[in-house]
């Protein structure tokens, strides 16, 4: 069962330690709250889907705190793709481009393209950059119901079956 913990440099730090052992975080964006795991881990990748009950079908976003995280997760080099992150990132703008061979295809449901994301949450930001690596994360969330927007929605949703919710 998932603590609630409300932010702090220490909430940060143990919630990127549970990332890096494989395990599930929730944490606010600057939207709503998703659920995370480390995009290069496929078996803490496919608990998202389980915890969610969302369909493989469904690609997930990727979460990134540093524009350079964008080289290891795609393959083309567009210069459209720096003029939109300079000008909207970090921000609710996902882009999709043609994902590298390091990304498992749980990821993207087997698809040739990743959608990636740079949330403007500084507390998502602190925790992806802590974490060390980019991070799978839908909304955190029962597939098919409201996404959360206070992590007491995340915990009356999926809060028994992850690891974290950071309080933000």
């Amino acid at each position: 069962m998932a603590n609630i913990e409300k932010y702090s440099k220490e909430t940060i730090k143990k919630a990127a330690e549970i990332i890096k052992r494989g395990g599930l975080v929730a944490f606010p964006t600057e939207t709503v709250y998703g659920v995370g795991a480390s995009v290069f881990n496929p078996k803490a990748v496919a608990r998202i889907f389980e915890v969610k009950k969302r369909p493989q079908f469904d690609p997930l976003i990727v979460h990134i705190a540093d524009i350079t995280d964008i080289k290891e997760l795609c393959k083309q080099d567009d210069e459209r793709v720096e003029i939109l992150t300079k000008k909207f990132w970090p921000g609710p703008l996902t882009i999709v481009l043609k994902k590298s061979e390091k990304v498992p295809d749980i990821v993207t449901a087997g698809l040739d393209t990743i959608a990636i994301r740079m949330p403007s949450s500084n507390i998502a930001l602190e925790f992806i950059k802590e974490s060390n690596v980019p991070i799978a994360a839908p909304s955190a969330n029962i597939f098919g119901h409201l996404s959360p927007t206070t992590a007491e929605h995340v915990f009356e949703q999926i809060g028994r079956k992850i690891d974290l919710i950071i309080d933000g």
